[in-house]
């Protein structure tokens, strides 16, 4: 008996003639997976709010040869949103990959947290995402092909005083991914999520200026001993997002330094 020659594992990563939205695009560990999808070939629209930001990401994107658009809105506006999504489908016909990086965060003791605030992290935290989903959902029933990838957190596993709300919606998330598996698993659609630790990004860098023993204080709480770089999440999300992950459904990868697995 012959066994056919082995598939160079490359093929299996390459996202050449696909098409990726990418939201919370414009800075941090949403910028950095966006460069990894666009690297592997894919044509990635970079969304946030900031219009000036996601002009500047896109002249670097064609800068470097790379395949890329902008989309400038608030994926916590549901209306923006969908509007966003109906365009990519005029534009493209097709989706083949959302990358769902939204997040919002009020830092206040429950006590004091009112229900506006509760709200408004259930919304730009798991609302958002599932939105998205809802309506690229239907894009790529029509291929019988997707990949969804939601952003968690490890604070869905450990927590700290403070942020009970994004706890609680970053746990529910991990729901949704299990429920949104099962159900569009016939369709060739495989649902994920990524659950980063501590990574250095401009975004925390002024925290990590003004107070340098918490960047220590976490290097040594990790058994890397080190804070992650945007780049080793973007190959995990690059894994997510590919054919290489086509009997991976329902599942969180948690990339964190092995933060959450010591005691």
């Amino acid at each position: 008996m012959t066994d056919p020659a082995p598939r160079n594992p490359a093929q299996l990563f390459d996202l050449s003639g696909q098409v990726a939205l990418v939201t919370g695009a414009s800075k941090g560990l949403g910028w950095a997976v966006a460069q990894t999808l666009a690297a592997a070939g894919a044509r990635v629209v970079l969304t946030g709010r900031r219009a000036e930001l996601l002009e500047e990401r896109l002249e670097q994107m064609l800068g470097w040869g790379l395949s890329a658009e902008i989309a400038a809105f608030d994926a916590a506006d549901g209306d923006a949103a969908v509007e966003a999504l109906n365009d990519i489908a005029a534009r493209h016909g097709r989706l083949d990959i959302l990358y769902s990086n939204t997040a919002a965060g009020v830092r206040k003791p429950f006590v004091e947290l009112d229900e506006a605030e509760w709200q408004s992290v259930i919304d730009g935290s798991l609302t958002a995402g599932w939105r998205l989903a809802r309506h690229a959902a239907p894009l790529m029933i029509k291929a019988g092909y997707g990949r969804i990838v939601f952003v968690s957190s490890i604070n869905a596993t450990v927590a700290r005083p403070g942020i009970s709300a994004y706890v609680t919606a970053k746990t529910a998330l991990h729901g949704l991914v299990r429920g949104l598996a099962v159900e569009l698993a016939p369709n060739g659609i495989t649902v994920n999520a990524l659950a980063p630790g501590y990574f250095l990004t401009d975004g925390n860098a002024p925290l990590r200026g003004a107070v340098p023993e918490f960047q220590q204080k976490i290097a040594d709480r990790t058994p890397m001993a080190r804070w992650g770089d945007p780049t080793e999440l973007g190959a995990a999300a690059l894994y997510l997002a590919s054919r290489a992950s086509g009997y991976t459904t329902g599942s969180v990868i948690t990339v964190d330094g092995g933060l959450t697995a010591a005691i």
